[in-house]
């Protein structure tokens, strides 16, 4: 009798071990965005790596060697550069963000700092030395494919009828084709049907609602109030948020962070040696990817790029 009760016990506490574990990987990874690996993030959260990500795949950090340019959210950023034909422009300013909260913020950005050190990044080390690249690529993909009506709503309240039809044929495609969405036969050269990438906290801002304060969640990362209500929004659409029980929905997004994580080992480490204070640099990385999806709602077109790069 005393053996029965002594068993039970060690197996209760393995479960809750495992448990603890997936909450540890959620912690770190309960974020916006799954998406190819040639694509930003569509989720409305970012946490710290992917948010470093998807900005530099949208081109918004810029690099000096040996420090990253950072500016002040209290800064105005006003610099002339050199355009395609030689004369001089005017980059347009870009909309700062207040931080009136940032000895919170503060504390919470190390917060995140930490679970991504000690706990997420080692689990996808090992992961990726285990999964080949082709495999975590497909499982990336079957991700961003399940995340097609977050991107297709979004579009249709953005009036954006040309996106939403774009993404109704790629989840189509994808999915007979492309077996589940594991493949993206719809970005080949033959369909061409590029993504759209679209959120709920981007809709908000189409339709005038500015970021307002700079926050950062403890698990959900940079955000803002704008982008926290987007949030909600994005959770209700995602069909892994209906997973039942909950500890199975944790799996799923455990495995997920820690798969997509496994493709961007690096980027993050690289922001933080290269900044002069990474919180500034991820505050700025932050402002400038969400004015950027905004403004690519709207049909802003892009300032010049520095000595005329295309």
């Amino acid at each position: 009798m005393v053996e029965r009760i002594r068993e039970r016990g060690i197996h209760t506490m393995k479960r809750l071990s495992f448990l603890a574990l997936l909450v540890a990987f959620l912690a770190v990874g309960c974020a916006h965005r799954s998406s190819p690996v040639s694509s930003p993030s569509s989720s409305a959260a970012s946490f710290q790596p992917q948010l470093v990500l998807a900005a530099s795949n949208s081109e918004q950090i810029v690099l000096k060697s040996p420090e990253i340019s950072v500016k002040s959210g209290d800064e105005s950023a006003e610099r002339k550069e050199n355009l395609e034909d030689g004369e001089k422009g005017e980059e347009p300013e870009m909309a700062t963000i207040a931080d009136p909260l940032e000895p919170l913020n503060r504390a919470m950005y190390h917060f995140n700092d930490k679970l991504y050190f000690w706990a997420l990044n080692p689990v996808a080390r090992g992961y990726n030395l285990v999964i080949p690249e082709p495999a975590r690529v497909s499982v990336k993909n079957f991700f961003y494919n399940l995340r097609f009506p977050i991107r297709f709503v979004s579009c249709l309240l953005q009036a954006d009828f040309s996106g939403a039809a774009t993404e109704l044929g790629r989840f189509t495609v994808n999915t007979i084709w492309g077996v589940g969405g594991l493949l993206d036969p719809s970005s080949s050269q033959q369909l061409n049907l590029p993504n759209r990438d679209a959120d709920f906290g981007q809709t908000l801002g189409v339709y005038g609602v500015g970021q307002g304060f700079y926050i950062v969640w403890p698990i959900l990362g940079p955000s803002s109030p704008r982008d926290s209500v987007g949030i909600v929004g994005d959770f209700f659409l995602y069909p892994v948020s209906y997973i039942s029980p909950w500890y199975d929905w944790l799996a799923v997004r455990a495995y997920e962070e820690v798969n997509d994580t496994s493709l961007r080992i690096g980027d993050y480490e690289f922001l933080k040696d290269a900044a002069i204070d990474p919180y500034v640099a991820l505050r700025d990385v932050y402002r400038q990817y969400r004015q950027k999806k905004v403004e690519a709602a709207r049909g802003i077109p892009e300032p010049p790029k520095p000595g005329g790069v295309r």
